[in-house]
């Protein structure tokens, strides 16, 4: 029997994806609007508008889709409740990067991960090889630009 596997992710992303799941469904209705009109303009198979109304429809229905799903394999993490001396997901962790300049990036999930705001997906591949790690160690990472060289100052569960 096949498992479902959870989606780990923070409120904040959960409440994100929801807040996209009202969007995409209160566009629905000007979607099905804009095709009825279309249609009203006659042939169809010469119809830009309507054409490009049904594949907004399919873009919109297929966000939906994807949405309900991670949505009902979200596993809620709340970072306050975790401790220990080992980098799990939730944990802020300070690096100290290979030209000695400090750096803080939040493990979360797939969903809320955005570099420029300091959170890291724990499936990329800093996050990947930050896990597990503890204070003192060391961290090798390969990205695109290169290997890059890390520091594990603090571990924080904020």
């Amino acid at each position: 029997m096949a498992t479902v596997e959870k989606m780990p992710m923070l409120q904040v992303g959960h409440d994100k994806l929801a807040e996209q799941l009202r969007a995409l469904k209160a566009e629905r209705p000007t979607i099905v609007d804009a095709i009825e009109e279309a249609r009203a303009h006659g042939d169809l198979s010469e119809n830009a508008e309507y054409h490009a109304a049904k594949e907004r429809q399919g873009q919109v229905e297929a966000s939906i889709a994807d949405i309900e799903d991670k949505l009902s394999r979200a596993q809620i993490i709340d970072p306050k409740t975790l401790s220990g001396d080992k980098i799990i997901f939730g944990a802020t962790v300070s690096l100290i990067d290979e030209d000695d300049h400090p750096v803080r990036y939040q493990i979360v999930g797939q969903a809320e991960a955005d570099a420029k705001l300091g959170m890291i997906s724990y499936n990329s591949p800093l996050g990947r090889a930050l896990i597990g790690r503890q204070v003192g160690e060391e961290v090798e990472v390969t990205v695109p630009s290169g290997d890059k060289f890390y520091l594990v100052d603090k571990i924080e569960f904020v």
